[in-house]
């Protein structure tokens, strides 16, 4: 039987801007999967403990090159979820990202607050809404 490196590096081959791809089992979420110990575990973090150490306690694995199925300990970095989540494509990182409203108003101290759920509103759509009410107007022509 092989030894866990062998197993390991035979399924990883060099990619473009240095990752180490894995060419193994691959998650529908796009995450590599290898076999130790008997049972399967996240293939770049079994890289990042064999290469680097233990993942710090409370931590997750970012992938700094953004591809999923690298396992180059180069490439990850143990952050929060809410670090990793906000440095992603996701809907939570692209509205954490917006600098404009959506009628393009600036999201400043000065016209943002943060309503109940924790999302930022513009004051100056809010106070546009209430004028528009308190005449009457129930809608806006686009």
């Amino acid at each position: 039987m092989r030894d866990f490196t062998d197993r390991f590096l035979a399924k990883v081959t060099d990619a473009e801007g240095g990752c180490w791809e894995w060419t193994g089992h691959i998650m529908n979420s796009g995450y590599g999967r290898f076999w130790l110990d008997g049972e399967q575990q996240y293939a770049h973090r079994v890289a990042y403990e064999v290469l680097r150490g233990p993942i710090p306690a409370g931590l997750v694995i970012d992938h700094l090159c953004r591809n999923r199925r690298c396992a180059n300990p180069d490439h990850l970095e143990p952050v929060t979820n809410r670090t990793n989540i906000l440095r992603g494509e996701g809907f939570a990182a692209r509205r954490a990202r917006q600098t404009h409203c959506l009628r393009g108003h600036l999201f400043d101290n000065g016209n943002t607050y943060v309503a109940r759920n924790g999302t930022r509103k513009c004051r100056r759509c809010r106070a546009n809404a209430r004028s528009r009410r308190s005449q009457g107007v129930t809608c806006v022509a686009a």
